[in-house]
């Protein structure tokens, strides 16, 4: 037998609608205020709610509001059953996440049809979320490597597509995805005091981003921006720590992966910190060239903004110093483009 809770202020209208659905086959529990329907919720976990919207304590769309945010509630179809008309009210009700809306006076079809439909729904979400759980877990058991959780992503993650300047999580934000890059180019970044970016890292195809502590309620610590149109496919963080319990090989090559990570990063520093103008623009070009996987012939298309960044000088020091390059022919600039003429004498700048 379903469970209705019947959320509702009015007495006579509260123990009338009670009837209706005893009478049709359901258990039906009931609540006089959303407060205390939120505890009702909570503790007897119903099949379904029906809720009134304006009640004394708290209204419905506090109900709605403080169960939709409770994991253990926020499955539960949810509908409103009020004497506000007007579209605006029925929007709002549906934008917070109600799944149907139902107006005073009401005949007892329309209610009891909403409750199938709705609970029929509810089923097979559940059924679907069950086979996709099911899935996973045989899934899961097939990965013993990178390469394995590389192709995991690919095959269940959340494909998603950004254009060059799109964000794919912003520093400040809860981290709760991680990123296979699929295709394109990444870069992350920071702002300092003074409002000055600086590049953090850049990734291409087959490199992970947005790796932050696993634990819950940690932010993203940077800022991810696509250099040129990008493909992703992200899977949550409790979805990649269940991976890692389950499988240690996986957990030490991908501490081992994220440790060259840092290597690099500490590589890049020591460069911006120690190395004179002329290298730190020449080791950027070369690392652009290689990130973007371009021939010695080929033309970089790069902001120089983002070179000045990557380098750590100003920009202005960074266009000189290409001018410089270009003259001694070691580079050719054409617009935005710059075209490594001789790699050897990069290398060996100094």
């Amino acid at each position: 037998m379903k469970k209705v809770l019947l959320i509702e202020d009015d007495f006579s209208l509260r123990e009338n609608t009670a009837e209706i659905l005893e009478l049709s086959g359901y258990e039906v529990c009931m609540a006089p205020n959303g407060k205390i329907g939120v505890n009702i919720a909570k503790k007897d976990l119903p099949n379904i709610i029906v809720c009134d919207i304006m009640m004394p304590e708290l209204d419905g769309y506090g109900v709605l509001k403080e169960l939709s945010n409770d994991a253990t509630t926020n499955h539960i179809p949810f509908i409103f059953l009020s004497a506000k008309t007007e579209r605006s009210e029925i929007r709002k009700g549906m934008d917070l996440g109600a799944d149907d809306y139902l107006t005073k006076p009401f005949e007892e079809e329309e209610l009891l049809s909403a409750l199938e439909s709705r609970l029929a729904k509810a089923e097979i979400l559940s059924n679907m979320k069950t086979s996709k759980t099911e899935e996973l877990a045989h899934s899961e058991e097939k990965i013993y490597s990178i390469h394995d959780l590389k192709n995991f992503f690919d095959d269940n993650g959340r494909l998603t597509s950004f254009e060059k300047g799109d964000e794919l999580f912003i520093e400040g934000n809860r981290s709760n995805t991680v990123f296979l890059i699929l295709k394109g180019v990444v870069k992350c970044h920071k702002m300092d005091e003074e409002g000055k970016e600086l590049i953090t890292g850049l990734y291409r195809a087959d490199d992970f981003v947005g790796f932050t502590s696993l634990l819950d309620n940690v932010l993203y610590q940077e800022t991810a921006t696509a250099v040129e149109k990008t493909e992703v496919a992200g899977i949550s963080k409790l979805e990649l720590k269940n991976i890692l319990e389950k499988n240690q090989n996986v957990s030490l090559q991908l501490m081992e992966l994220l440790s060259e990570n840092i290597t690099n990063i500490k590589e890049q520093l020591l460069q911006m910190a120690y190395s004179s103008v002329r290298k730190k623009t020449a080791q950027t070009l070369l690392q652009f060239s290689e990130i973007l996987n371009k021939k010695p012939d080929e033309p970089i298309r790069i902001s120089r903004s983002d070179l000045a960044s990557v380098a750590g000088i100003a920009t202005e020091s960074l266009i000189r110093t290409l001018s410089g390059f270009k003259k001694e022919g070691l580079i050719e600039i054409e617009g935005r483009n710059i075209r490594i003429l001789e790699l050897e004498a990069l290398e060996h700048v100094s």
